[in-house]
């Protein structure tokens, strides 16, 4: 069989795999799997678990499922694990406290809107889903110690938040020093060739690898990638943050969103969450240091790609024009929702208007958001936070940059 039937040639691969990654451990041996792949014509298993602690994507998630996604443009067979066990135990990377588990129903239900939102990414067909409860809800109590009993103490502690947490005097309870260990079995449990995520997942990945030589299996190969900036250009990209731009997100939303993001971003959000040529990333980040070409448009650009990406190219032209004759023009979207106020209300308080119209879940945030300056009645800002809104005639209430509605009375 010739050998590029299934297969481009290595270093065709190693340049598609390498893109935005921040290590490959150990980079010789992916070499060694990758010619063996294409001797033998067998695809390699990639690896990439999640635990569905929340159902919906952001950019930051797209990351490493767009390098999942490349493996499989490749001809390599991608397994995403839905850790719905060790959801129940809540991973502790980065945390300075334990992380509240997950029920196995709960865990369930955001692994199924995981994997539509996915899917937006992966290759549906393609890929392989499966539940680490499927072979973890089986080891027995002495197959738990046995397990235990391949890892020390002092290797686990090595991990930098438990680290912290111990010199800290902050409790680490057992379960989480089991968490490595389980999320270890996933990649002997799979055989997996290669374990994909992000550099905060390095340690867990690296325990997989040892533990997978301690059973017998072939050690994996490790390859973490950069964990996104948020809009913010401080912070990961976090809901946590309100930094995020979620992949289910409107066109209005991606797009504006993606406009806020500082300049310095442009280039790697272009790498990281697009599938533009490396030649196009070279091109981009030359004009960045022309004083002659303004960042703007670069960042239409990449707005546009990321709507185009997630919902259609038509759309992102809409969402940019809308963008325009709001921000721009100082005009109002073309289809302002409408919002009617029962005909008995006369006039309301700001704050319980905001809340009304889920613009603010809470009045303590809709308090915040006037105080900000970001709220407006008819184009005038509203300073008062206990200011009545008379509803005589109908009204455009703007919150933030992007909510606006039209408010009528029945």
């Amino acid at each position: 069989m010739n050998n590029k039937t299934l297969f481009p040639p290595i270093n065709e691969q190693m340049d598609l795999i390498k893109r935005g990654a921040v290590e490959i451990i150990p980079e010789e041996e992916l070499v060694q799997k990758l010619e063996k792949s294409l001797k033998e014509q067998k695809p390699l298993n990639i690896k990439l678990g999640c635990d569905p602690t929340r159902p919906d994507l952001h950019l930051g998630h797209s990351v490493v499922l767009r390098k999942l996604a490349q493996f499989q443009q490749l001809g390599h067979q991608a397994i995403l694990i839905i850790g719905d066990f060790t959801g129940m135990i809540g991973d502790p990377s980065g945390r300075n406290t334990s992380r509240p588990p997950l029920s196995l129903e709960e865990a369930h239900e955001n692994g199924k809107s995981y994997f539509e939102q996915a899917s937006k990414i992966l290759d549906r067909e393609k890929t392989k889903i499966v539940h680490n409860s499927e072979w973890l809800g089986k080891m027995s109590f002495a197959d738990v110690i046995k397990l235990a009993s391949k890892y020390t103490v002092a290797r686990m502690l090595e991990r930098d938040d438990f680290t912290k947490r111990y010199k800290g005097g902050i409790p680490i309870s057992m379960h989480e020093i089991l968490y490595p260990l389980a999320q270890a079995m996933d990649s002997v449990a799979i055989q997996s060739d290669v374990e994909l995520g992000g550099t905060d997942q390095k340690f867990n990945l690296l325990v997989g690898r040892d533990i997978q030589r301690e059973f017998g299996v072939t050690p994996q190969v490790i390859l973490t990638m950069p964990l996104l900036v948020g809009t913010d250009g401080v912070e990961k990209m976090s809901k946590s943050y309100d930094n995020y731009i979620g992949i289910n997100e409107s066109p209005k939303d991606i797009y504006g969103k993606t406009l806020s993001i500082p300049d310095d971003l442009i280039q790697l959000y272009f790498e990281l969450t697009t599938n533009v040529p490396n030649e196009k990333l070279r091109a981009i980040s030359q004009e960045l240091t022309n004083p002659e070409v303004n960042p703007r448009n670069l960042k239409r650009e990449l707005a546009r790609k990321l709507v185009s990406m997630y919902n259609s190219e038509e759309q992102a032209w809409e969402a940019e024009r809308e963008f325009d004759n709001i921000f721009v023009k100082k005009g109002l979207p073309d289809n302002v929702s409408d919002f009617v106020i029962e005909p008995d209300i006369n006039e309301i308080d700001i704050l319980e208007l905001i809340v009304k119209v889920n613009f603010a879940p809470t009045k303590s945030e809709a308090r915040r958001l006037v105080q900000q300056g970001g709220v407006t009645i008819d184009g005038e800002k509203i300073n008062d936070v206990k200011e009545m809104i008379k509803i005589e005639s109908p009204k455009i209430l703007k919150v933030g940059k992007r909510n606006f509605v039209r408010l009528i009375k029945n």
